[in-house]
């Protein structure tokens, strides 16, 4: 563990997957870290797999899709730390499995827009609130982007479409944090070993309508990456990452 220093870290959907494995990262790297998800037992869970948990981190449960409760973390946030230094924007969900256009419901497409798009700015837009009023100013965003911001997998049109969306709101915060010492970022993650992805290795459905067993690469690169993403000064800026399983079927996909 680096020796621990007062920056401040909110990561959400953080109870498992790349949100807990970057939460650890950070917690290892020095950090004061934020927890940020659904439900607080598992929130918790993920704290005490952690060396330095009990000491340096504090779990909030949060809806990111309900702008009262995104208010309320960031007042949490604020009342035990006064300041926040680097957000993760990270909670997301796929949607409905196997589920083609023509027969998505328009609930279960609201329901994937509500978190990966609109969590996402109402927790951007908290952020920039208390950046742009915190001394000394600024602070970093990083927002979980995916492979499918670039090239989409077959049946995800809601899930697509918010992560192309995601891209926009990357680059807009970019450009409208500026005046505030604001670094607005993405990672675009592909196949990272999570329980999300554990299906892919017994095979996943492809452009081509076959379905074959797709390479992972461990979480841990991830969250390697989004340290050292964190841990730049502010003056310089990770626009965006493209981070993979190098041989998943990416380039050429389709």
């Amino acid at each position: 563990m680096k020796v621990p220093h007062n920056r401040v870290a909110l990561v959400t959907g953080a109870a498992r997957g790349i949100g807990a494995a970057s939460a650890a990262a950070l917690l290892a790297d020095g950090w004061q870290v934020v927890y940020a998800g659904r439900q607080l037992a598992t929130l918790q869970q993920a704290i005490d797999g952690t060396a330095e948990g009990e000491s340096r981190a504090l779990a909030v449960a949060a809806d990111v899709s309900d702008a009262a409760s995104v208010a309320a973390l960031f007042d949490a946030v604020r009342s035990r730390y006064g300041r926040l230094d680097f957000l993760f924007n990270n909670a997301g969900q796929f949607g409905p499995r196997n589920v083609r256009l023509e027969d998505l419901d328009i609930d279960q497409w609201r329901a994937v827009v509500d978190t990966n798009l609109t969590g996402m700015f109402l927790c951007t837009r908290e952020a920039f609130r208390q950046m742009k009023a915190q001394q000394p100013q600024g602070g970093r965003i990083v927002n979980n982007g995916s492979i499918s911001a670039h090239a989409p997998r077959p049946d995800s049109v809601a899930y697509t479409a918010t992560k192309h969306a995601v891209t926009g709101l990357t680059k807009s915060a970019s450009l409208d944090g500026r005046r505030y010492h604001i670094a607005v970022g993405q990672i675009d993650i592909g196949n990272a070993a999570t329980d999300m992805t554990q299906r892919m290795g017994a095979g996943t459905a492809q452009a081509d309508g076959s379905i074959k067993p797709e390479p992972r690469m461990d979480v841990k690169h991830v969250a390697d990456a989004l340290v050292q993403m964190a841990n730049l000064p502010l003056d310089a800026n990770v626009q965006f990452m493209t981070l993979m399983a190098t041989q998943m079927p990416y380039l050429g996909r389709g």
